[in-house]
């Protein structure tokens, strides 16, 4: 890696993170692997692995008995529901509910939504979610008769049309469904602006900030969402998925659950055993997340809540990922047959998560990704199940984009790799 392409002295710490991540550290025929398939699911830290065997190994139990192991298992749920709670700001713990991932949570909750919609009633979608926040809204609205209204976007960087937005929100409008970041193409959306607009025409909330998480800190209590899923192995845990919403609205929506589970949060949303080894690992996950500032510091830190010391971590780790962010946007427009598609302006990193989808106008996308794929480095291909803004973007018949997803783990020589790789074709 030529000086130029060098990290300033502040971030080298993060490159001394990949030894606490085992699967960095293989090798497949005599390389090392380059994981940039990160949006698909991160890599994990070794504390996470240990806590998941020690799960399973001292106290795996289900829930409620009376017993050593079950009371074990009774403290480990309870710490993950306020792990969830600190990483996402959220007033209490229990509002925080578990499930398999954020799909079936946001299945489950909008299944419950549908019983309280009317027809006339408005439910808001854009194109430029992943189809997990949007089907799930279009079929609740099937289900009681409402009607679903589309976000544009625009093509030429892929971000929220705003005025597609404010102009079709009224006082009909019942929920705006909206993701914190594009996982196709990596836009940030205002949030907290969106949240404003949609609260003063009466209509609630939903983000999907399964993409945001491992790129910067969350706050419901500062976006003043209504609601929001995100999932624990796109930040470096287990495959667990985590939703928040607001008290009033768990209390009182129709939850669809068995007649012996209670009424009282958040069991009342809990459908079944959990899998409590992985929410021993989402806590190791948050508490991997919370020790940022700590590995990455030159000196001492002062200690801090898990919630500031997660907010503090996720700020460096912005820092150097957008470092990362403009030497590969930079070396991309510097190749001309390479399209990228999304926020290109390196000025606008801030409004953008280090995703980068691109296409090639003489190889589809499986082939691109099947040449990194011989040279072991790892992205994925399709697309992403951001069915709107393929078909948006007319590239759904095209195979969709090539995606290439860097998170803090990643380094200037792992990107260095991949461009010599693309210049081979």
């Amino acid at each position: 890696m030529s000086e130029r392409h060098s990290l300033p002295a502040e971030f080298q710490k993060f490159t001394e993170l990949r030894r606490q991540f085992p699967a960095l550290q293989q090798t497949r025929a005599g390389q090392a692997p380059i994981f940039l398939d990160g949006p698909g699911g991160t890599q994990v830290p070794q504390t996470v692995l240990d806590a998941m065997l020690a799960y399973l190994k001292n106290c795996n139990a289900n829930h409620g008995g009376v017993f050593a192991t079950s009371r074990d298992s009774d403290r480990i749920i309870a710490e993950a529901h306020q792990a969830g709670a600190d990483l996402l700001n959220a007033p209490s713990s229990s509002e925080i509910v578990f499930g398999q991932n954020m799909t079936t949570l946001t299945l489950h909750f909008t299944r419950a939504i549908s019983r309280t919609l009317r027809p006339g009633d408005e439910v808001m979608v854009t194109r430029l979610d992943h189809d997990a926040n949007v089907t799930p809204w279009v079929l609740a609205a099937r289900d009681a008769g409402a009607t679903v209204r589309w976000i544009d976007i625009r093509p030429e960087d892929c971000t929220l049309d705003e005025e597609s937005l404010r102009s079709q929100l009224s006082d009909k409008t019942r929920w705006l469904a909206v993701c914190g970041a594009s996982n196709a193409v990596g836009t940030i959306n205002d949030v907290r602006a969106i949240t404003q607009w949609a609260h003063a025409a009466g209509a609630r909330v939903f983000l999907d900030a399964v993409h945001y998480a491992p790129h910067a800190p969350i706050d419901v209590q500062a976006w003043d969402c209504d609601a929001l899923a995100c999932s624990a192995y796109k930040f470096f845990g287990p495959h667990v998925g985590i939703l928040w919403a607001r008290r009033s609205l768990l209390e009182e929506l129709p939850a669809y659950k068995l007649r012996p589970v209670p009424e009282t949060l958040p069991d009342r949303w809990m459908t079944g055993t959990q899998n409590h080894e992985g929410l021993a690992g989402v806590v190791a996950a948050v508490d991997y997340l919370a020790a940022l500032p700590r590995a990455t510091a030159h000196g001492t830190v002062s200690p801090c809540t898990r919630n500031r010391a997660i907010h503090a971590g996720m700020e460096m780790l912005q820092q150097y990922e957008r470092q990362l962010s403009r030497r590969l946007l930079e070396a991309l427009l510097q190749r001309p047959r390479l399209k990228i598609w999304g926020i290109k302006d390196s000025s606008q990193l801030a409004q953008r998560v280090p995703t980068f989808s691109i296409t090639m106008p003489e190889r589809d996308p499986q082939q691109i990704a099947q040449h990194l794929a011989d040279r072991h480095i790892y992205v994925w291909n399709g697309n992403m199940y951001a069915l709107g803004l393929s078909e948006r973007l007319g590239l759904e018949a095209r195979g969709g984009f090539l995606r290439i997803g860097l998170v803090h783990y990643n380094t200037m020589a792992e990107i260095e790799r991949l461009l010599l790789a693309l210049d081979e074709l």
